[in-house]
């Protein structure tokens, strides 16, 4: 029956924060916007909003690209994921900046998450047609550097999610595809550490991304909410020689939507964005206690040999009441002039977990040097 793949499809899709028997799970819309996008972090455990600046700093940290060496950079990310699952759901990624001068910076993202192909029949098994869900987001930047070790920006993104293609009969609810708006506010603070094996640094990072308004797939008779996140981390640089370098970086993460199993289906619909952010840190049904289940933290390092050879590697943790995502990954980088390839890979704890052997792969480009060497 079309209605029950069109179930199938939107489990599918929030099977990114359901993945293990859990109680009072936080549910949002949407939830293709919290995947991590780039190998570089994914390699360290989902780790990225105060790690070293990099060409997809958009998603961790937008404030990162004012700390940039070149001028202009830009990185395309691909993800085939859930593989466990399925054959044809997978994520694309593109990000990039320019420096407008040593204190402005401009930078774009597009993320493209397809569900697949999805075969749509009758309630006798009868094909109708073939549908391919799908969700996708864009967003624009602009970043300033305050001061020589500070800096701020804000990022604001339209986002749209189509589960069914616009495809509808007469079997059911009726769905149509959703859109919404949202802005990020981050901020990013870096400080050089003088050490007797050179010189370090240490940085702290701050972002709440996709404060906005909230989606609807039946014309707002009901609505949800898209994943708000507040991630707060810190990394250090530690060089052993003028050669070796270690970073060490950890991330904290809270989904600042309210949990929908404390109101009726007329509240949720009716509580409003801003009011939903407030109540994200009082809802829990067991009191603080479970509000502190909620956090999410990841660990990860990252060796450089030389600024051209990297091995890194990382953790991630999410309490087993709120989804049990807990792996393990790995990663590795080779940057050639001006070309960076990067990969990772994922390695679950649990043997159930679907995001089991997920790889990710990047390509970044200093556009900057592309430029200076055709000349």
């Amino acid at each position: 029956m079309k209605n029950c793949i069109l179930i199938l499809c939107v489990f599918i899709s929030h099977s990114m924060s359901l993945l293990a028997q859990v109680n009072n799970p936080i549910v949002s819309a949407v939830p293709s916007l919290s995947i991590a996008p780039d190998a570089r972090a994914g390699g360290m455990g989902d780790i990225g909003v105060a790690t070293t600046p990099d060409e997809n700093s958009q998603f961790w940290n937008p404030s990162k690209y004012a700390f940039m060496e070149s001028d202009a950079g830009l990185s395309i990310s691909y993800t085939p994921w859930l593989r466990k699952l399925v054959s044809d759901i997978d994520l694309l990624y593109v990000a990039g900046y320019w420096k407008i001068n040593q204190q402005q910076v401009l930078s774009m993202s597009l993320r493209y998450f397809s569900l697949g192909k999805i075969q749509m029949t009758d309630i006798q098994g009868t094909f109708l047609q073939e549908a391919s869900p799908n969700e996708y987001a864009i967003d624009a930047a602009y970043a300033i550097k305050f001061f020589d070790k500070f800096s701020g920006s804000v990022a604001l993104r339209y986002i749209r999610s189509d589960l069914n293609n616009g495809i509808n009969s007469t079997e059911g609810p009726e769905m149509y595809p959703g859109s919404a708006v949202a802005a990020d506010v981050a901020a990013y603070y870096k400080t050089p550490i003088f050490l007797s094996t050179g010189d370090g640094n240490l940085a702290f990072g701050l972002n709440i991304s996709n404060i906005g308004s909230k989606i609807s797939y039946d014309q707002f008779e009901t609505s949800n909410f898209i994943p708000t996140n507040l991630r707060l981390g810190g990394s250090f640089d530690y060089p052993l020689d003028n050669f070796n370098k270690i970073s060490i970086s950890a991330d904290i993460n809270k989904l600042l939507v309210p949990t929908q199993n404390n109101m009726t289906s007329k509240e949720y619909t009716d509580l409003s964005p801003l009011s939903g952010i407030f109540k994200s840190f009082s809802d829990a049904p067991d009191g603080f206690k479970e509000e502190l289940r909620e956090i999410m933290w990841s660990v990860g390092a990252e060796y450089a040999y030389n600024k051209q050879f990297f091995v890194r590697g990382g953790y991630f943790n999410e309490n087993e009441f709120k989804g049990n995502r807990k792996y393990f990954t790995a990663g590795a980088g080779f940057k050639l002039n001006v070309f960076t390839l990067d990969a990772a890979y994922v390695i679950s704890t649990s043997q159930s977990n679907p995001l089991d052997q997920t790889l990710r792969f990047s390509l970044s480009f200093d556009l900057f040097g592309m430029k200076n060497l055709v000349k």
